[in-house]
């Protein structure tokens, strides 16, 4: 057989003679096209484009859905298949941050901050009620000062004698609810016990102690605000350290379940009571819309006071365009 004859008997014929070897005709298989599939997206939708209208009972099935709730309606007269990413589950696919707008870590009524008055007062209100999501431990009144607060003070230098076993023994004794109490012995303890600082790691109880500590030092600041204390009591800087903490909890789900509100609303909280942390961490909520819409302008607004505070991250010059400059 030539070779002609092979390439005929195997339908690809380059002559396009369609003649087999026997006399017969038969019409040369079809070549399969290539499939394009052309999507239109963007962050909150998927959408498949046809070109040709292929579908003759389209009309009747968008007459069938027009009850349906989607995202992925046709825009414009030519048929196209659903899109598998569409309605609910396309939300729950590329936004699963903006599933709900409100937070079991977060109470429902936190003060609002005005544009007028004490704005430091104001966000220490808001502070002490965002930590006293419970109730304050039991045992003794919580204490900013005293033999405790001096021990726990000469204590962080053991740390660095690497003696961290007994460091944190003493840290847990001081921060027992049903003993000592105290606000900064419990976030230090725990801390210990989230990264295993001379401590078997414990996620959970180091969740409970940094509670205990942002609830009892909110109890402190509370008192001493209702008393007229302009600046509030000798425990804000426990309970601002105690919130941002927290918020790190929340972010990386340390002990609980990830919770972005949460952490983005903590972090905003000891933010606006002068943490420079907790400043560069909601800037990058704000910027990629962790707990929050994306606000590039409120990022931009918190790098700043950052930077301001020492705490300064390299290549943010955008942060000074003009664009950006009008929060300040």
């Amino acid at each position: 057989m030539s070779f002609r004859g092979m390439f005929k008997k195997d339908g690809g014929g380059s002559s396009g003679n369609s003649k087999k070897e026997g006399g017969s005709t038969t019409t040369p298989p079809q070549q399969q096209h290539p499939e394009f599939t052309f999507i239109r997206s963007d962050t909150n939708t998927r959408e498949v484009l046809n070109l040709h209208d292929h579908n003759p009972n389209q009309q009747q099935q968008q007459e069938q859905d027009k009850g349906r709730l989607s995202l992925d309606r046709p825009r414009s007269s030519s048929g196209r298949p659903r899109s598998p990413l569409s309605g609910s589950k396309l939300i729950s696919t590329l936004s699963p941050r903006r599933r709900s707008n409100s937070s079991a870590h977060v109470p429902a009524d936190l003060p609002s901050i005005s544009s007028t008055g004490d704005k430091e007062r104001q966000w220490e209100l808001r502070a002490a009620k965002l930590a006293q999501g419970g109730q304050p431990s039991p045992g003794i009144m919580p204490k900013g000062y005293g033999e405790e607060e001096v021990v726990a003070h000469n204590d962080l230098t053991n740390q660095t004698k690497t003696e961290l076993g007994k460091s944190t023994a003493i840290f847990g004794r001081l921060a027992d609810p049903k003993g000592p109490n105290n606000p900064l012995s419990q976030v230090l303890y725990g801390l210990a016990l989230r990264h295993g600082w001379g401590i078997e790691p414990d996620l959970p109880r180091a969740l409970t102690y940094l509670q205990s500590a942002a609830r009892n030092s909110a109890a402190v600041e509370e008192l001493a605000l209702k008393a007229g204390m302009a600046k509030g009591g000798g425990a804000k800087g426990e309970l601002v350290l105690a919130i941002f903490e927290l918020g790190n909890c929340f972010r990386h789900g340390w002990g609980v379940q990830k919770d972005p509100l949460a952490a983005r609303e903590y972090y905003e909280t000891a933010a606006n009571l002068g943490d420079p942390d907790a400043m560069n961490e909601v800037a990058w909520c704000y910027l990629e819309g962790f707990g929050c819409r994306k606000d590039k302008m409120k990022s931009a607004m918190f790098y700043r006071m950052a930077e301001k505070q020492g705490n300064k991250i390299l290549g943010n010059t955008w942060i000074y365009k003009d664009k950006y400059m009008a929060g300040d």
